[in-house]
């Protein structure tokens, strides 16, 4: 039985090896596969692919490239996040060391030694607000920015270190509280600054309304004067811009008296007390004394010398009366007359409608003023009569005796305007106190 076993075991492997010699070499590759008792020993055998020595050297050089790419992608894009945590850091030192360095003052106010804690914050709360909104939006631009290239570096295989990733988010919470902080300040300043403005406006503005109103007494005569006529105008300095006005004009007269009180030390020269002037002639009544002359006395233009000496620094009581019969003048000086003289503008009338200027000599009607012949000193009590005053009407005056005003110009301060910086409408001393002998 054994034998018979042994013999067929013998046949079988003998024709299987002669089956295998005599099947051809196809190129084909077979795998061998388990196959369960249970299963299906006629299924089909899944083939590999035929592939070539060439073809696979080219895909595994493809894939090379590939990873090769991912790699330098990775390594730029993390210099770059990099980069930015390194700016990023560099800020927020400066922000922390600028809030440990700046200082308010005691009044809340940023002082000058506080520095800027991004480095380009301006002065200004407004400007300061602005630009730290700016940045704050150019941060959190960057970071979207870094967002999306975290987005395609996953896409794209590579992987964004979770490490570098947790410190930006830390580094820009911690700025981002910075800034706030820095606004916050800022915008606490700008009330300050906004309520200390207002409050000093008010106090400016109510300053300056006492101080129109209280002009506006002294123009008007106020309070300060004993009379309407107990003022007086003081021009201090040698300029074409410090004058006054007188509001009436004068009728056409043949006649007249202008008395004054002057008070000067100028040199050389007191300048133009008095001028008049119409259109036509700027020199139609003018007292001057400019340079080493005499004080003249101007009447269309025509030149009378008058020998007053007013120059000392104290006040001096003047009159000067005209007549247009013949020219005939006359100058008083404290209550006595000095001089007269005749043929001066002789049978001119004095023409009505001009201008009163006291300080300034006129070129031109009301204006075009030279300072070099500008009145330095005080005037008061400027009135002029259409008529010769008697000698003893000017020695009353002249010696504190009685005040006498004119009937055609009289010294009224709401008649006398002020022009210039520096020009002033005072109170005029007492009578006696202004006589040569006080």
């Amino acid at each position: 039985m054994f034998s018979l076993l042994y013999g067929l075991f013998c046949f079988f492997a003998l024709s299987c090896r002669q089956l295998a010699r005599c099947q051809a070499d196809d190129g084909k590759r077979y795998i061998c596969r388990a196959i369960p008792v249970s299963g299906d020993a006629s299924c089909p055998v899944t083939l590999l692919p035929e592939l070539s020595t060439g073809a696979q050297e080219e895909e595994l050089r493809n894939t090379v490239m590939q990873l090769r790419e991912t790699i330098l992608q990775q390594k730029e894009t993390i210099s770059n996040q990099l980069g930015t945590i390194n700016e990023l850091t560099t800020k927020l030192s400066l922000c922390a060391s600028a809030s440990d360095d700046g200082k308010y003052d005691s009044g809340g106010s940023w002082t000058k030694d506080n520095q800027n804690t991004m480095g380009d914050v301006p002065r200004d709360p407004n400007d300061s607000i602005d630009s730290l909104g700016k940045t704050m939006q150019g941060l959190k631009d960057r970071l979207e920015n870094l967002e999306q290239q975290q987005m395609r570096a996953n896409s794209s295989g590579a992987s964004f270190p979770s490490e570098l990733r947790d410190l930006l988010q830390r580094r820009l919470g911690d700025l981002e509280k910075q800034l706030l902080r820095k606004v916050s300040n800022l915008e606490q300043e700008k009330s300050m600054l906004s309520n200390a403005t207002a409050a000093y406006r008010m106090k400016t503005e109510s300053t300056l309304n006492a101080l129109v109103e209280r002009i506006s007494e002294l123009e008007k005569g106020g309070g300060d004067f004993k009379s309407p006529e107990q003022f007086k105008l003081s021009l201090p300095q040698r300029t074409n811009y410090l004058y006054g006005r007188i509001t009436k004009s004068l009728p056409e007269m043949y006649a007249f008296t202008l008395c004054m009180w002057v008070k000067s030390s100028a040199s050389p020269g007191i300048g133009t007390p008095f001028s008049y002037g119409v259109p036509g002639q700027a020199n139609e009544i003018v007292l001057i004394e400019w340079g080493n002359n005499p004080i003249e006395l101007l009447i269309n233009d025509k030149v009378a010398q008058l020998p007053l000496s007013v120059r000392d620094g104290r006040w001096h009581h003047v009159c000067i009366a005209w007549t247009t019969r013949d020219g005939q003048w006359e100058a008083y000086q404290d209550g006595e007359r000095l001089g007269s003289g005749d043929n001066l503008a002789a049978w001119h009338p004095i023409k009505p409608g001009g201008v009163i200027i006291l300080g300034q000599e006129q070129d031109v009607v009301g204006g075009r003023f030279d300072a070099g012949q500008a009145f330095v000193g005080e005037l008061s009590q400027v009135n002029i009569w259409d008529r010769v005053l008697k000698p003893v009407e000017i020695q009353t005056m002249a010696n504190c005796t009685a005040y006498v005003p004119g009937n055609v110009i009289s010294w009224l301060a709401n008649d006398v305007e002020v022009f210039g910086r520096g020009a002033f409408k005072r109170p005029l001393e007492m009578c006696q106190e202004r006589l040569p002998n006080a």
